[in-house]
């Protein structure tokens, strides 16, 4: 053999010594890749079958339990009484201005009386001349009888004819009508004479009622005109001490709202301060805005040191149910079904929350979810009471269930508690 032979034949061997080589190193690439491969399946399919939960959870406390119906209103005296004036003319006097104290029937304005004085005038004077013309047919009235007597008794003598008899006694006769005729003038006249007084009384504003001037609508020198309506000149509360609230309340929660119920309020005038009060009235009138029905609520209130004032906005709370130191379970903790490891279904339950109509919460005992059977009463839209079942002040509630990881917030929520599956 040559020595080119030998040189060739060690080439021959290098290059399938190295080709052997190569086809190891892929093989153990290959095998490395698809371990890493299996590996990162598998912590995703124990992420996703085996993750344990992150329940949000509320505890079980003891107080109170109200349930209310939130309306806004507005302050309003009990009584207002709106002062108008019955005849027209100018405003000659104002004995009253706002906010001022009056009595019943004080003069508080008053209508130029002069032109009503005049009628006032006339009519006494038409009243005298009726009278005056009464007595002037009375006189009429006597001469006539004596006139028909004394024909009478010719008449019987023969001595006058029977006409002229019975044209004394036409004369007599029409002397006693208008006798009677001039007493009816007479009272016509007194009519009129009290109706003239009348209309100069109402140039007199007095108040109707013990109270206290609201508003003043009328100014010295300016015309009133009653000719269509009554205007109104003045505003009177009747008694400042007591108002009331009047709120719209719903269609869909005045079948809760009844009278005697206790409601409470606060005004923008003093926001730290709540007004108690009572309702006393829940019309029947429904009220129509844009096709939604409310219905008026009266809530009265006693203001004794005159802080809340007419026109007032009130925020109105009326209580329609309350319970007293009970116990009570988030209303969320009701809502609550925990999703099984995978995150697509429940667990299994019994049936019975459906067939018993008792509620059930989720309680965590031992790292594992409890369900409880509970009895619920009145609930406030964020508590409920419990009437029944194996629960106390200071236990824990689950009211919501997020895998690990999946948000943020939650797995830093304190109320977060993480727990095996």
């Amino acid at each position: 053999m040559s020595a080119d032979t030998v040189v060739n034949d060690n080439r021959f061997v290098y290059t399938r010594s190295m080709g052997a080589r190569w086809s190891k190193s892929w093989r153990l690439v290959g095998w490395a890749v698809a371990a890493v491969l299996l590996v990162a399946l598998g912590i995703y399919w124990m992420r996703g079958r085996g993750a344990p939960a992150n329940y949000v959870t509320a505890p079980v406390t003891r107080g109170p339990i109200v349930r209310a119906v939130i309306a806004t209103g507005t302050v309003n005296p009990v009584t207002t009484v709106q002062v108008g004036s019955y005849v027209s003319g100018p405003i000659q006097a104002i004995y009253a201005d706002f906010n001022a104290p009056v009595k019943a029937n004080q003069l508080i304005a008053k209508i130029d009386p002069r032109p009503f004085a005049v009628k006032v005038a006339e009519a006494q004077a038409a009243l005298a001349n009726a009278r005056a013309q009464l007595g002037k047919d009375m006189a009429n009235l006597a001469y006539m009888k004596l006139t028909y007597e004394r024909n009478q008794q010719l008449f019987v003598a023969e001595a006058v004819s029977q006409d002229t008899r019975d044209s004394a006694l036409s004369a007599w006769q029409q002397a006693v009508a208008q006798v009677a005729l001039d007493r009816a003038n007479i009272q016509q006249q007194q009519a009129n004479v009290k109706d003239a007084q009348v209309q100069l009384d109402y140039t007199n504003i007095i108040s109707p009622v013990d109270g206290t001037v609201v508003s003043r609508n009328v100014d010295v020198g300016q015309t009133v005109a009653a000719s269509f309506q009554t205007p109104t000149l003045f505003l009177i509360a009747k008694d400042l001490t007591q108002m009331q609230v009047d709120t719209n309340v719903s269609e869909s929660d005045i079948g809760n709202v009844l009278s005697g119920e206790g409601g409470e309020f606060r005004v923008d005038a003093f926001p730290n301060r709540t007004f108690q009060g009572t309702v006393s009235q829940v019309r029947q009138a429904p009220i129509t805005v844009q096709n939604v029905v409310t219905y008026d609520v009266v809530v009265t209130v006693a203001n004794p040191e005159l802080l809340l004032k007419p026109g007032m906005t009130a925020n109105v709370t009326i209580v329609t149910a309350r319970r007293d130191d009970v116990v009570r379970v988030p209303l969320q903790a009701l809502r609550f079904k925990p999703r099984d490891s995978s995150g697509n279904g429940h667990h299994a339950e019994t049936g019975e929350e459906h067939v018993t109509r008792q509620a059930r919460v989720w309680t965590l005992v031992g790292g594992n979810l409890t369900r409880v059977p509970i009895t619920t009463g009145l609930d406030d839209g964020d508590n409920v009471e419990l009437l029944s079942g194996d629960l106390k002040p200071g236990d824990v509630v689950a009211t919501d269930q997020a895998r690990a990881g999946a948000s943020t917030a939650a797995s830093s929520s304190p109320l977060m508690m993480r727990m095996p599956h």
